[in-house]
């Protein structure tokens, strides 16, 4: 007779230890970055300590200095570590603050979302783009970055290469914006307020979004979390309306069966598990400001959720970081990058013209 099997304890002992083996280099790594990100902002008090870890993420990938073992830590960081850091971001927030942007900064919103991603999609077409890259692209760019591309493969099923560019080019670009917006927030004339507004109505990421605005002060970092949030919330409709249409286009085709093909309604739409259309880490957030707004959050806690959450975000950014390989967007093709290039001078254009309007 076999003797009886391990108990439940000594499987999750096992399964505990083979997540530290397959997790523990990449965290390793994004502490040692966010260490030297935190230590390079108090010596550079210039340089933020996102921005800092940002680039040393991009650095370390295309130097080749992180471990092949590293990536799949690497990975929890730049998503989930990104994703409770801006929920911890809604406990700044009160809901008053939310209310004072008014409608013109909402109307602004849906016309920088609009622009960008029907504008994507047409400059995506004239430059011959394969498959669905200018849709991913022009989703990615116009709304959340690469949980708006997930997002939007759910519905589409998109070739994998289509998806590994357009969340190339939307985190290669937000990165850049990390770098390059902060050097023109004095030289366009923008106070910290509009600034705030320019970084959340045009940089693709939430984190990449939080890494800009910061470098202008609590208040810009407030006004740009809550401006893309609305941007966040356009993601439903954009989203749902793609997927009518192909289901609209598949029907009219002749010889089409209802659900045949690929797309939500071919096998991607048989039992696939997709992601949400509305991220959760955005629920949480509004949670947390719902919290916040009851006035009931002591000063003290605010102050440490903040310093904590200055580090989630730096390890979260560095993991993203080194994400970006820049030879693999050179062999995507130079029309790809073009336009992702293209794109994200349109959405700065846009939201920056919005922005003087209304401020």
């Amino acid at each position: 007779m076999p003797g009886p099997g391990p108990t439940p304890t000594a499987r999750r002992g096992r399964g505990g230890a083979e997540a530290v083996r397959r997790l523990g280099p990449g965290l390793a790594c994004t502490a040692v970055g966010t260490a030297l990100a935190w230590e390079i902002d108090r010596l550079l008090p210039t340089v933020a300590t996102l921005t800092a870890a940002v680039v040393l993420g991009v650095l370390a990938r295309n130097l080749r200095l992180l471990p092949t073992a590293a990536r799949p830590g690497l990975d929890l960081a730049g998503k989930r570590l990104m994703r409770f850091g801006v929920v911890l971001l809604g406990l700044k927030l009160a809901l008053g603050e939310v209310l004072a942007l008014g409608w013109q900064t909402l109307a602004v919103v849906v016309a920088v979302v609009a622009a960008t991603f029907f504008g994507t999609r047409w400059l995506g077409v004239r430059l011959g783009l394969p498959g669905d890259q200018a849709l991913l692209i022009a989703t990615g760019f116009s709304i959340c970055g690469a949980s708006a591309v997930a997002a939007m493969n759910g519905v589409t099923d998109s070739e994998e290469d289509d998806v590994v560019t357009a969340v190339a080019l939307v985190t290669l670009c937000g990165s850049l914006a990390i770098v390059v917006l902060p050097l023109l927030h004095h030289p366009l004339g923008l106070s910290d307020l509009q600034f705030g507004r320019w970084a959340g109505a045009s940089v693709h990421d939430v984190g990449q979004v939080v890494a800009v605005a910061q470098t202008a002060g609590p208040a810009a970092l407030a006004q740009a979390v809550v401006v893309k949030l609305m941007r966040v919330a356009l993601l439903a409709p954009i989203v749902a309306g793609t997927a009518l249409a192909r289901r609209r286009a598949r029907s009219a085709a002749p010889g089409m069966r209802p659900g045949a093909g690929s797309g939500a309604g071919g096998a991607a739409g048989v039992g696939a598990r997709r992601p949400p259309i509305v991220p959760l880490f955005v629920v949480g957030f509004l949670a947390m400001v719902a919290v916040r707004s009851t006035g009931t959050v002591p000063a003290g806690v605010v102050d440490g959720v903040e310093s904590l959450d200055s580090l989630v975000l730096a390890a979260a950014l560095f993991g993203l970081g080194s994400a970006v390989d820049v030879r693999r967007l050179v062999r995507t093709g130079g029309r790809a990058l073009l336009l992702g290039l293209a794109s994200w001078v349109m959405i700065a254009g846009v939201s920056y013209a919005g922005v003087l309007l209304t401020t």
